[in-house]
This record gives structure tokens, C-alpha cells and sequence, in this order.
């Protein structure tokens, strides 16, 4: 084998903790004066299985792994580290006697990156090393930037829903629009004004902030898409850019567990400041555009369209604990929800009357992972 010379034998790449199997100590000793000589980290396994004990522990930026051991060979090594999320992009360089066409071809197909003959030259070993240990960082450096944008995303919506809109970003994060069949949710905290009026401006903040913490949470676990806010109001809709077949009843659910959490807040606030505020919800579901409004450097993932006005007319028109929807969502969840017809009404901005109904309960609770009913 090449002797392992007093100098660098090229410029040092950023250190690393490489991971070295062999079950020849000697080989051992060899490869980890050359790693050491470019600052890396270097942990020494003699056997596949304290190799796999050891990446279990704490995964290594890179391996360097002998194929020909007694008990777990290079082979199945590969095999389990590529075959397993937690560890399948660690780069694994086999390091090995074979020769042969078909013995690199098992490697490949077990997933190695890359091979390394013995003897090796150590110029060639080391330069293995950076060009893998780049491509690691690169890769690394990406996951960092997708879980930034995950986190970020999941600000706004659920995670089934980030799942989606990140699994065909050119439809779902581009300028443009789409007809769907949505329902659409408002609610609007009741005497949020007059509270505002009453109390410092740093205390209103912190109560709405406060107040829309738990209320989006609901948003989310009954899979809606969060719109935006609105002063002390909140806009959802269900059905893009995931739809499933219980949308309307998913919306209503989420409305009878949000005036559940409100009052539940109230009971448990650390003074009596919300005991005169309520919600007033409205749902309305029909066809409307929803898709990206705005300009390439500023875009709103919402939904437009009159479906949108008249449930934002049903969550105006709703008293403080009441929940009001369409005829059209009604007709959606009739089977599921007990209501409270209501005398035919004139919305704002509208001239004929509509059919409304207060929802009271529903006949069985829905779950948040249930099914699509």
C-alpha cells in the first residue's frame, strides 16, 4: 500500500466525521492517517455490525467501508444504510480487493457511491472524499432550505396541505387560478372592538395574538387551508389545494370545536377582560377561483369569488356562540348535522332572500383523520 506521507497531499477540505470498517487493523490505521491529515474526524469500526451500532448512534458525514468482513459484509452493509430514510444519504465509498465488473455492479445496485481499489493511492483516496463530502453538503444544505420552507408553509396551512402544494410547486406556486368546489369559513371575535377600546394597545395585541394561536390551531387539525387574518376575524376554506369528500362537514366541525376552544380560553383566562366576547361563524360552499393572487414578488395563496361575500354576509349576520350556514352547505352535511332552520333573510349587498341555518351539533363527532365520508 502507499505510504502515508508527513504532508498534506492537497488542499484540506472542511473537516468531516468519516467513518472507516475494515477488519484489518492495519487498513484501519492506514486510511485514518490520511483522513487525520486533512483535520476530518475519524471513527474506526472492525466489523459491519459495530459499524451499523455505530451510524445508529451518530450518523457520520461519509463512510469508508471494506466489503470482504467475516459476519455482515460490505454488501448488506450498504444495503441496510441505503434502505433506511434515516441514513440512505450518507455517502458509502467501498474500499476494496475485488476487481470484478459484476462485484461493482452489486455494489451499485446495493446503493455505494462510489469505489476505491486496494492498494489505493492516497492522492485519489482523499480526492474521493472531498468530491463525495461536496455533494453531502450540498444535499445538506438543501434539506435545511426544503425544512425552512416546510416550517414556513406550515405557518399557513396543514401539513397534508404542504405536503401537496411541495409535491408540484410549479402548479401550486405559481401566479394563476382555479375553479373548485370549495367551502369557505369566517369567524369574527363579538365585542373585540369595544375590549380594544377598554385596554392598552400592547394588551390587545397580545390577547388577539393570543386568541388566534388556539382558533388556527383548530384551522389546521380539521385539515383547512388558513386564509388570512382580518382585524379580529379569521378566513379558511376547505377544499384546495387538497379536497376531500367531507369538506362542508370538516368545516363544521371546525366551527363547533372553534366555539368550543373560545369558550374554553374565556373559563380559563387569568381575569374576566373576554367574559363579554363570543364568535359569530359563517360557512358557505360553492364554486370559486382559488389560486395564487398578487404579482411574482408578492402572491396570496386564497380563494375569490361571490361564494366567498356570502359567507362572509353569514358570519356578519351571526350572533356571539352562533354558527350559521348556506343552504348549499347545508345540503352537503344533512346527514351529519342537527340545525336550526332560520326565517328566510336579505344578506348585505344582496336582494334576495336565502335560506340559513344555525348549526346546534352533529348527529355522529367527527375525527380529524377520519376518512373520507
Amino acid at each position: 500500500m502507499a505510504e502515508v506521507k508527513q504532508k498534506a497531499l492537497s488542499p484540506p477540505s472542511s473537516p468531516a466525521r468519516v467513518l472507516v470498517v475494515d477488519d484489518d487493523i492495519r487498513n484501519l490505521e492506514l486510511l485514518e492517517a490520511y483522513l487525520s491529515m486533512e483535520g476530518h474526524e475519524v471513527i474506526l469500526a472492525r466489523s459491519g455490525e459495530e459499524a451499523l451500532d455505530l451510524v445508529q448512534q451518530s450518523p457520520p458525514d461519509l463512510i469508508l467501508l471494506d466489503i470482504m468482513m467475516p459476519g455482515l459484509d460490505g454488501f448488506e452493509v450498504c444495503s441496510r444504510l441505503k434502505s433506511d430514510p434515516k441514513t440512505q444519504f450518507i455517502p458509502i465509498i467501498m474500499v476494496t480487493a475485488l476487481r470484478g465488473t459484476r462485484d461493482r455492479i452489486r455494489g451499485l445496485d446495493v446503493g455505494a457511491d462510489d469505489f476505491i481499489s486496494k492498494p489505493f493511492n492516497g492522492y485519489e483516496l482523499l480526492a474521493r472524499v472531498r468530491s463525495l463530502l461536496r455533494i453531502k453538503r450540498l444535499h445538506d444544505e438543501l434539506e435545511r432550505k426544503n425544512a425552512l420552507l416546510y416550517n414556513i408553509l406550515n405557518r399557513y396551512m396543514a401539513e397534508d396541505v404542504t405536503a401537496q402544494i411541495l409535491s408540484d410547486p410549479d402548479r401550486f406556486l405559481k401566479l394563476g387560478g382555479e375553479s373548485r368546489l370549495v367551502t369557505v369559513f369566517f369567524a369574527d371575535i363579538r365585542g373585540f372592538t369595544n375590549y380594544a377600546e377598554t385596554h392598552k394597545p400592547q394588551q390587545v395585541v397580545e390577547t388577539l395574538n393570543a386568541i388566534f394561536s388556539q382558533l388556527t390551531q383548530v384551522i389546521y387539525r380539521w385539515k383547512g387551508t388558513f386564509d388570512k387574518y382580518l382585524g379580529d376575524a379569521i378566513m379558511a376554506f376547505y377544499g384546495a389545494p387538497v379536497s376531500h369528500d367531507n369538506d362542508a362537514l370538516r368545516a363544521i366541525q371546525t366551527a363547533l370545536e372553534m366555539q368550543q376552544t373560545f369558550e374554553h380560553m374565556k373559563a380559563n383566562w387569568p381575569n374576566e377582560d373576554l367574559v363579554e366576547l363570543g364568535l359569530g361563524i359563517g360557512v358557505h360552499s360553492g364554486e370559486a377561483i382559488v389560486g395564487n393572487i398578487g404579482s411574482e414578488r408578492v402572491m396570496d395563496y386564497t380563494v375569490i369569488g361571490d361564494t366567498v361575500n356570502v359567507a362572509r354576509r353569514l358570519q356578519e349576520e351571526a350572533a356571539r356562540g352562533q354558527i350559521l350556514i348556506s343552504e348549499a352547505t347545508y345540503q352537503l352535511v344533512r346527514e351529519h348535522v342537527l340545525v336550526k332552520k332560520m326565517p328566510p333573510h336579505v344578506l348585505r349587498g344582496r336582494q334576495e332572500p336565502i335560506i340559513t341555518y344555525e348549526v346546534q351539533g352533529l348527529i355522529a363527532p367527527l375525527t380529524p383523520n377520519s376518512s373520507d365520508q
